[in-house]
Formats: structure tokens, C-alpha cells, sequence
């Protein structure tokens, strides 16, 4: 597998006077609909296309309700899901409130095949990229 990145010209925000640098960016390719990821995992095992959508939307259904009730969804060498949330602290224990919790959002760690996956991945350069003017 070939993933290709782009150079990116980057700025310091904590340092708007420091001289900006040149980093490696991961591009994107296109993108690929669940209907489309169905189609290629039925063309590697016995699992027709409609059968491995039906899975895939009870799981879209299934985990974000699991992650609700406080679980963290193990998903074995695939990996994990749970909920992680940035919050305002507050001078004593009694004053936390749940209308301190700024934003909720999903985590993923990626269990133990999937970083072997991701281990193989080669790198191609692509173009530079110009970074946007700064206000």
C-alpha cells in the first residue's frame, strides 16, 4: 500500500515571528461510501453485498448506543471506541456540573492487526502545497 503526501508550509501559532517550515501532509485520494466498503469486503469472503451493509448499518446503529451507555466498544484486533470529552474546570467538586462538558467526541485506538496494516503502509511524495495567507 502507497499512501501520498504533500509538503506543507507551516507557520508556528505559538510563535508567529519564528520562521515557518516545511512538513509532510497526508493527501487524500477520494473517499469511499459504506456501500462501496460492502462491495469489496463481499468480493474477499462468502458474505453477499447486501448481507455485509445490513452488518455494517447495524453496527453505525449499535456502537454510537453502546458509547452512550458508557461502554467502551471492543472491537478485537480491529480496536477500540469510547468517549472522550473536554470540559471547564471549577473550584470544588461540588460546583462540577454536566454543563461544564464543552464537546463529546468519539476515540479510536486500533487494536493489534490493524496497526500491523498500517505498519506496512509506503510513503510517495506529491507536490507543495501552499499554505493560506496568514490574517
Amino acid at each position: 500500500m502507497t499512501v501520498k503526501y504533500n509538503v506543507v508550509e507551516r507557520g508556528n501559532p505559538a510563535n508567529r515571528e519564528a520562521p515557518k517550515k516545511f512538513y509532510p501532509s497526508i493527501a487524500s485520494t477520494g473517499r469511499r461510501t459504506l456501500r462501496q466498503l460492502a462491495g469489496r469486503i463481499s468480493e474477499i469472503s462468502t458474505v453477499s453485498s447486501t448481507d455485509t451493509m445490513a452488518v455494517l448499518e447495524a453496527m453505525l446503529k449499535t456502537i454510537p448506543q453502546e458509547l452512550a451507555e458508557g461502554n467502551v466498544v471492543e472491537l478485537g484486533d480491529f480496536g477500540n471506541f469510547w468517549l472522550k470529552a473536554t470540559s471547564e474546570g471549577v473550584e470544588t467538586a461540588d460546583a462540577v456540573r454536566a454543563t461544564q462538558i464543552n464537546t463529546l467526541l468519539p476515540r479510536f485506538n486500533p487494536g493489534k492487526e490493524f496497526k500491523k496494516a498500517l505498519a506496512t503502509i509506503e510513503y510517495e511524495k506529491g507536490s507543495l502545497v501552499s499554505a493560506p495567507p496568514e490574517d
